[in-house]
């Protein structure tokens, strides 16, 4: 099973990186701009200029109708290109943005919290030595 799910996670891990770095999400989203306008160029039999404003548009779920694909191909390559930025690009970027807006002031830094584990591990050991130290003197009637 875990063999099957490995792609999976492999996709998923890539996507968390990709998703907490701006500048690759970014780079990642010019280069799925470019690469859609010349697959279109090529499709359609159009400029380099229409192609590229036909991703843009298309990518930002615009759609001004100005320039369409009228083949197949460039029909379901602007359905690959909606569906990416729709279900993919555009949820990273505002999860990105979200996940900054959304810090808890009050959390703890990793070296803090190091600090409260050792300050609770020394309480641990005085607790201790003083209920050791709190048993029954020799000879003294036992503790309930």
């Amino acid at each position: 099973m875990k063999l099957l799910l490995w792609p999976f996670h492999q996709v998923y891990r890539g996507l968390v990186w990709l998703a907490n770095s701006p500048p690759t999400l970014m780079l990642s989203y010019l280069g799925l701009i470019v690469i859609s306008g010349a697959i279109y160029s090529v499709t359609e039999n159009k400029s380099a200029g229409d192609s590229v404003w036909w991703a843009v548009v298309t990518a930002s779920t615009v759609g001004y109708g100005d320039t369409y694909p009228t083949t197949w191909a460039g029909r379901v390559l602007a359905g690959i290109l909606i569906s990416t930025m729709v279900l993919l690009v555009i949820p990273l970027i505002t999860a990105h943005f979200a996940s900054r807006l959304i810090v808890d002031a009050d959390a703890f830094r990793h070296d803090e919290q190091e600090e409260i584990k050792q300050n609770l591990r020394a309480i641990r050991a005085m607790m201790e030595d003083l209920t050791a130290g709190s048993a029954a003197p020799p000879g003294g009637p036992p503790d309930r």
